[in-house]
Parts: structure tokens; sequence; C-alpha cells
């Protein structure tokens, strides 16, 4: 196994990008990168296609995620426009980052990625006191962290 790559603080990288929405619309924003990530596990199930139905499994709980956050947290269409608007260069910086990395490692920096945004949802989830919502925010935590699980055990996979 190669030596594995520094995993960047992603809340941090993506800070001014999430905050240049207003803050009732950072849960759909948020939404939209996940839509992204589950972009990015479609082409590693290509890449790996040993491994496509556990990154397509991947790919399916962050749309999961995004839907559950689209209904958490409705915005409206002039709110959308400004998502819309401001998500292309978060997620082309969060895509540059990958880029100097193989397929491997970038499957590896996704599994950490996934790990530290489980907290976002943790984050959010302070101020709500509504327990059918809190429920649908620790749903996201987990499908976070099942798919930090199942990457690592893909990278174990090809490391064998």
């Amino acid at each position: 196994m190669s030596a594995l790559p520094e995993v960047p603080q992603f809340g941090a990288l993506l800070r001014d990008h999430i905050q240049s929405v207003p803050t009732e619309s950072q849960p759909a924003f948020l939404a939209g990168l996940e839509r992204s990530a589950a972009e990015r596990y479609r082409g590693w199930a290509e890449q790996f296609p040993d491994h496509a139905e556990q990154l397509l499994d991947c790919a399916a709980s962050e749309d999961r995620i995004a839907e559950i956050v689209s209904g958490l947290f409705p915005v409206t269409t002039e709110a959308q426009a400004e998502i819309d608007a401001a998500l292309p260069a978060a997620v082309a910086l969060y895509y540059d980052v990958f880029a100097p990395y193989s397929p491997r490692d970038q499957l590896y920096l996704q599994s950490e990625a996934e790990i530290q945004g489980s907290q976002a949802w943790v984050r959010l989830s302070e101020a709500i006191t509504d327990e059918a919502t809190l429920a649908a925010l620790r749903e996201c935590t987990d499908l976070e962290l099942q798919s930090s699980v199942v990457a690592k055990a893909v990278l174990e996979s090809l490391d064998a």
C-alpha cells in the first residue's frame, strides 16, 4: 500500500462557499454537495468494476442524504437559484482537492470526507428539537459513516 494523501479539513476548505448562501439555505447547499459526491462514487464504480455494487450503494446513500435534507429544509425558488449559482465553484474546489491523486487515493480521501461530513448533520441537529427531524439527521449521519466503512473496505480489497 502506498503512502496515503493528507486529508484536508473539508468543512474549512468549503466554508466560504457554504456561507455564501443564507444560513437557512445552507442545508440545501450541503445537499447539493452530497449529490456531487454521489457522482464521484458512480465514477469510481466505473473505474473499479469489481467493486461497482458497493460503490453504487455509496452513491445511493449520498443521493438519499440529499433527498432527506432537501425534504427537511426546503428552500424557495429564489434561494435555490442562489444555491445553484454558488454550488459549481464549491464542487470545483472539492474536485480540485482530488485531482492530483490516483482513483484509489481519491477514494481514500472520500472515505475520510464521509467521516467529516457526518459531523455536519450532528452540528445541524444541535438546534433541532423535533424528534422526526432528529431521526432523519441521524440517518444522514449513519449513511455518511456507512459509506466511509464501505469505501475503506473497497480500499482494503484493492490493496490485498
